[in-house]
């Protein structure tokens, strides 16, 4: 029983953040016409709204914010917890840096097309570097989970998904009495 109390206090507060992360998110109102609010906010923020992860997690190659939020259960070494935490700010730095770039990207297709300044030589330039971005996002993400993989020992890894696995099961009328405050 005393084995399970660790369990499912993660359990609660796992509950408790997954309750509360939409309200805590700003939408901000999109510069770019082009962009609705939504997408121009996750780029902004440099979130991954497409999903550019899943070919690594589902092969178990974890992001590293996923190993650090399990870093006592896993027990990562100081060593482990420095490197990530190292990788974790550069892939954030990163995200952030092409979710810049395909804003801007984004905004100069716009104009040229506002400002009947559109030719063939700009059009291919342009939609061209938008899959060049597109492809780098994807790259920097991936490459977050390739590494990740690599800073842990297998039985860590092992430990992540059946970590995931449970807090997933977690039926979703629970998440309301957890967390009775969030909508």
């Amino acid at each position: 029983m005393l084995k399970l109390f660790p369990l499912l206090a993660l359990l609660i507060f796992s509950v408790n953040v997954k309750a509360q992360k939409p309200d805590s998110v700003v939408i901000k109102k999109s510069t770019v016409k082009t962009l609705t609010d939504e997408q121009y906010t996750a780029l902004f923020n440099g979130e991954d709204t497409y999903g550019m992860a899943k070919a690594a997690e589902l092969n178990h190659y974890p992001l590293p914010q996923k190993a650090l939020k399990y870093k006592k259960e896993l027990d990562l070494s100081p060593i482990q917890v420095a490197k990530l935490t190292a990788l974790e700010k550069e892939f954030e730095r990163k995200k952030l840096e092409m979710g810049q770039t395909i804003i801007h990207n984004e905004r100069t297709l716009d104009s040229i097309f506002k400002y009947n300044r559109v030719d063939n030589g700009s059009l291919i330039f342009y939609t061209n570097r938008y899959g060049l971005y597109q492809g780098e996002l994807r790259n920097t993400i991936l490459q977050a989970c390739f590494a990740t993989k690599y800073l842990l020992t297998p039985q860590q890894v092992k430990k992540i998904w059946a970590l995931e696995k449970v807090i997933n099961k977690i039926p979703f009328h629970l998440f309301n009495l957890a967390a009775p405050n969030c909508v």
